[in-house]
């Protein structure tokens, strides 16, 4: 079976280095707050609103900002992309079936979460919820795949 949209094999370690540095970092972060005011750097910013009352927001704005929380996702999403997305030793049709029916099973798991989450959670808490949903369709997809193929 020839997919034209994977990775070679070589990318799954490094991704799982980053998806599992990301992930735990991650929650470490969220669990403590800690930021470090080291990486607080002036960045570009398409829009920027801190807060609706105030008339500091705007398009087109360099802003004073910690990128700890920005460049962690970024890890998250690269590692995951890299081990969801790389090819098997032995890619076959077998695989790819597993890996097909995994894609789909996070993506429908996914939105009825969001759908439980949109019914009865609200307000700031909603906030976190819209975070965390940026990154469960690839980690669903990523356990779900690897447990069916440990299963096996």
């Amino acid at each position: 079976m020839k997919s034209n949209y994977l990775l070679s094999n070589k990318f799954k370690v490094p991704g799982w280095i980053l998806l599992s540095f990301g992930v735990i970092t991650g929650i470490c972060l969220t669990t403590t707050g800690f930021e470090l005011d080291i990486l607080t750097i002036d960045v570009f910013s398409i829009y920027s609103d801190n807060d609706v009352f105030s008339s500091g927001g705007g398009f087109f704005k360099i802003m004073e900002n910690s990128i700890v929380d920005e460049l962690i996702a970024l890890i998250i999403i690269i590692g995951g992309l890299l081990v969801g997305f790389s090819k098997e030793k032995i890619e076959d049709e077998f695989i790819y079936k597993i890996r097909t029916d995994s894609l789909v099973w996070a993506i429908v798991v996914n939105y009825i979460i969001l759908m439980f989450a949109i019914i009865f959670i609200y307000e700031f808490t909603f906030f976190d919820v819209l975070v965390y949903n940026m990154f469960t369709p690839l980690l669903f997809f990523i356990i779900r795949f690897n447990f069916l193929k440990a299963r096996a």
